[in-house]
């Protein structure tokens, strides 16, 4: 037991020795980099205002000095601002409108809009058509009625799509003998833009006046 003693206490002489203990330890790695504390107080600087942006307008543009900029010099030239010319509205009456008949069914027409009807057969995108069965012509003051069509007057129109209309679920059923069946269908239409309405001035017209009398 006296040697065990002697024994560990050596080994604990010799390993005070050699090794040092401290109750302060240190960090294995050691960086630059200090980060702030929790305690630490982080100041912001105030906003600056927003300037406001000068704005100029097309004259002002137009009227920059050329001759800052020498004929050497790689700075591109001012662009010329060209004022476009507005677009004109056709020259048709106000509230024009039509009655024509394709195949078996009446639309009303207007120049500028589009219509969708049944499908036209051979009749392919961007053609030109000419309906002639125009069964009335109005505007704003006067009425153009045909007995049956209006004589002489057409309406352009222009093919712009053949396509589709929406799907119709036909459903077949008998009781008692376990039938039934589902289909689809979609009914083939032409979409066309009335471009004018022409050749009905010459027929003889009513007006509100007229109809009074």
């Amino acid at each position: 037991m006296a040697s065990a003693t002697a024994t560990v206490s050596t080994l604990c002489a010799s390993f005070g020795t050699h090794c040092t203990i401290s109750n302060s330890p240190k960090p294995l790695f050691s960086h630059s980099t200090h980060f702030p504390s929790r305690s630490s107080k982080i100041t912001l600087s105030p906003r600056l205002p927003l300037l406001p942006i000068p704005k100029f307008s097309e004259s002002a543009v137009a009227e920059t000095d050329s001759s800052q900029f020498e004929p050497g010099s790689t700075d591109p030239e001012p662009a010329q601002i060209v004022q476009a010319s507005p677009v004109q509205a056709p020259s048709w009456e106000p509230g024009l409108f039509a009655v024509v008949m394709i195949g078996s069914r009446q639309y009303i027409v207007h120049p500028g809009r589009w219509i969708v009807v049944q499908r036209l057969k051979g009749a392919n995108v961007n053609d030109k058509i000419a309906l002639h069965k125009v069964l009335l012509v109005g505007t704003d003051t006067a009425c153009y009625i045909g007995k049956p069509i209006v004589t002489n007057a057409v309406v352009y129109a222009t093919v712009e799509e053949q396509g589709l209309n929406d799907k119709v679920i036909v459903f077949k059923y008998k009781k008692k003998k376990h039938y039934r069946r589902t289909i689809g269908h979609r009914q083939p239409n032409t979409r066309l833009r009335i471009n004018s309405i022409m050749g009905y001035e010459n027929y003889p017209r009513s007006t509100l006046e007229d109809a009074e009398k």
